[in-house]
């Protein structure tokens, strides 16, 4: 008898090929479930499955630009399609365009929203009606404690985390009656190829207000998400998990 904990379940991941994403598309899959792989880059998607397919996962490559409502819609479709239900949803796709507000472009708060927020309703409403067939389903979305608490140079990446922290209490407020939960993750200081680019004094900065004095792995905030699709999680919703080694309290 299995005693994976998302045996049968069929899970998207948005931005599921690369850092993050990767790690919790590889945990969902470990605990049995059949990952559908999204990202805008088709090739490492695909690299990506073929690394789990060589672990006995079950997996699939999907192409999307998550702020195409169309590209998202065929997405669903497609997913749908090929494993026949939709049971959870990981909007993880991000990306950031930091600078302080004087010198940010409208092009570059246009870029930060439409993958970071919009990108996140546009799957999480074309996924709503498949759950609901389903009579269920897990929406688990990745904010980020700059949502919480600002960040110098990130106004963009900032607000859109905010909004995707008050988009994921509404969802989790209009679907609970329809046994469908909505929780989001907050990462705070993770270490991916994207925090190894920052200078030594910055890291330094960061590690001096984390009580754990460390910096995340990508597979700590997999394990929250991992939380928040199984049946441990059914009687949580609309919640704010920061995983940053308390460095917001």
């Amino acid at each position: 008898m299995s005693c994976k904990k998302l045996e049968g379940k069929v899970a998207i991941v948005t931005g599921g090929a690369r850092g993050i994403g990767k790690s919790i598309s590889k945990k969902l899959a470990e605990e049995g479930a059949a990952v559908a792989i999204v990202d805008v880059l088709l090739e490492i998607a695909e690299e990506t499955v073929e690394e789990f397919k060589g672990q006995g996962f079950k997996a699939a490559a999907f192409k999307a630009d998550v702020s195409s409502v169309e590209e998202v819609n065929e997405t669903v479709k497609a997913v749908t399609g090929q494993f026949g239900r939709i049971d959870i949803l990981v909007n993880n796709a991000g990306i950031t365009k930091d600078t302080l507000l004087m010198r940010m472009t409208e092009q570059d708060w246009d870029a930060v929203m439409n993958i970071n927020l919009k990108g996140t309703f546009n799957f999480t409403k074309a996924v709503i009606r498949p759950m609901m067939k389903a009579k269920g389903g897990k929406i688990v979305n990745i904010a980020s404690v700059v949502g919480r608490m600002g960040n110098p140079g990130q106004a963009n990446y900032s607000a859109s985390k905010a909004g995707i922290i008050g988009f994921t209490k509404t969802v989790a407020k209009e679907f609970a009656s329809r046994k469908i939960c909505a929780n989001a993750i907050a990462p705070g200081f993770i270490q991916t190829d994207m925090t190894k680019a920052i200078s030594e004094d910055a890291t330094d900065a960061f590690l001096s207000v984390i009580p754990l004095k460390r910096g995340g792995k990508p597979e700590d905030v997999a394990n929250a998400v991992c939380f928040f699709c199984s049946n441990d999680s059914d009687y949580v919703t609309g919640q704010v998990l920061n995983v940053d080694g308390g460095m917001l309290m």
